[in-house]
């Protein structure tokens, strides 16, 4: 893993419909795999990829739908998606409404910049789901005294 810990970016990325793009201009705060099961299911898989962006850095054209619910941390988590397709978009929590959750699936091809740092939420990893070898785990969040 030998990309930048919080590369620069500027990509658009589009639902599988092409009735919504997102656009980010901005430099990436964070990269992390999630194993919590809302991730889960959210994705089908053993866990999410993601990257944090601050919200003024990306731009949303096109309709969209949204899911909230509680999450573990007692905040409100809340996914945007397309209304056609079902392409999800971002997260966004009320823990952090400046900060948005951006899957890094989305970005296809063009997300070779991902390296993520660390795995939240390991209690729920499956051993079936393989991970970079040496990446840092959290049983649930991160501890905010770890260096990300």
């Amino acid at each position: 893993m030998t990309a930048n810990p919080k590369p620069e970016i500027e990509l658009s990325a589009g639902c599988a419909c092409g009735a919504v793009s997102l656009t980010v201009r901005g430099r990436i705060r964070s990269m992390f795999i999630c194993s919590c099961e809302d991730c889960q299911r959210a994705t089908g898989t053993g866990h999410s990829t993601v990257a944090l962006a601050r919200r003024a850095d990306v731009t949303i054209a096109g309709p969209t739908a949204s899911f909230a619910r509680p999450a573990h941390s007692g905040a409100t988590l809340t996914r945007w998606f397309c209304p056609a397709c079902g392409t999800p978009l971002y997260a966004q929590s009320s823990r952090a409404p400046d900060l948005c959750m951006l899957p890094v699936g989305l970005f296809g091809a063009d997300a070779g910049w991902f390296a993520p740092n660390q795995l939240i939420f390991a209690r729920s990893h499956h051993e079936w789901d393989s991970l970079p070898e040496g990446l840092p785990q959290h049983p649930t969040y991160r501890d905010p005294e770890s260096p990300r």
